[in-house]
């Protein structure tokens, strides 16, 4: 009689990716004093995160008074930092619509070169209400992002709020705007925007193209039960104070990107599932070797 076939358990799935998400556009330091700012302190949380175990860099500028900026020459002195700090690090730099509006200003980062050229982006694959502000993404202004981000040799970081922004992002690949690789970052439980439930997580993953790579990120609260159900099955995470400031539902205790990191990094071991190393997570995404 043939045995029957041995299924994979989670210590043989593929190396978890873990992508800290250290700043966003929103907190202040006033919400939560841990939140990275200045470029030096953005170096210092991806240093420290690196060595928990987060081998992407999902980074949003300020400016010299802690407001958001699109401006090339404050994503290069971050950039040059994080490098230094983490040489072997994947970074990604933002596009969001959520405060800049035209082309100019939304595409500027994608033109730094030399050794702090991002590897990635992120490019929004529709629009959506956050609580108090809208992301406007028109269908034109995507396409243009992904085609300019093509010609200069860097990956969409393909970020999906909903079932309706993954549609359009099939579309997008069938038409061979989006040619590949593909990474996409699945956030739910924004007000406005798809709930964080495990039924919805499976209908996204569900849909993705058969060769994607994803990874799941909660919002608030639900970071933390997102994360976990990427980890069991078999995704990769999205973490960091861009989307959650604290370390308990009922926020009462702070918390800080490396812990964040350390939580979810933590969590896999206990699943016996291994952390991808910055070799592993460039092999998963099917990024080249770094350069510099």
């Amino acid at each position: 009689m043939t045995p029957p076939a041995k299924r994979p358990c989670l210590s043989e799935q593929v190396p978890l990716i873990i992508n800290a998400c250290l700043t966003g556009m929103v907190p202040t330091k006033r919400d939560n004093p841990g939140v990275p700012i200045s470029p030096d302190e953005i170096a210092d949380d991806a240093a420290a995160c690196a060595a928990e175990g987060a081998t992407v860099f999902h980074l949003h500028a300020r400016d010299a008074s802690g407001v958001p900026t699109y401006k090339a020459e404050v994503y290069e002195r971050i950039l040059t930092k994080v490098r230094r700090a983490c040489p072997e690090a994947i970074l990604c730099v933002s596009t969001s619509g959520r405060s800049f509006k035209t082309f100019e200003e939304r595409s500027e980062v994608l033109h730094i070169d030399g050794s702090a050229k991002p590897e990635m982006a992120s490019l929004t694959l529709g629009s959506l209400n956050f609580p108090k502000q809208a992301s406007v993404n028109e269908p034109e202004m995507i396409t243009r992002l992904a085609s300019r981000m093509g010609d200069l040799g860097i990956v969409p970081e393909l970020e999906v709020f909903d079932l309706g922004m993954l549609d359009f992002g099939r579309y997008l690949i069938g038409k061979q705007v989006l040619p590949g690789p593909h990474y996409f970052n699945l956030l739910l439980g924004s007000l406005g925007t798809l709930s964080a439930t495990p039924l919805h997580l499976a209908l996204l993953t569900n849909a993705l193209p058969a060769e994607a790579t994803w990874a799941a990120a909660g919002i608030g609260r639900y970071q933390f039960a997102m994360n976990a159900l990427a980890v069991v099955s078999g995704g990769h995470v999205r973490v960091g104070l861009e989307d959650n400031l604290y370390m308990d539902g009922d926020k009462r205790q702070l918390a800080t990107n490396p812990s964040l990191v350390r939580r979810v990094a933590t969590l896999a071991r206990s699943a016996e599932r291994a952390i991808a190393t910055p070799a592993e997570a460039r092999q998963l995404i099917r990024l080249a070797p770094p350069t510099h």
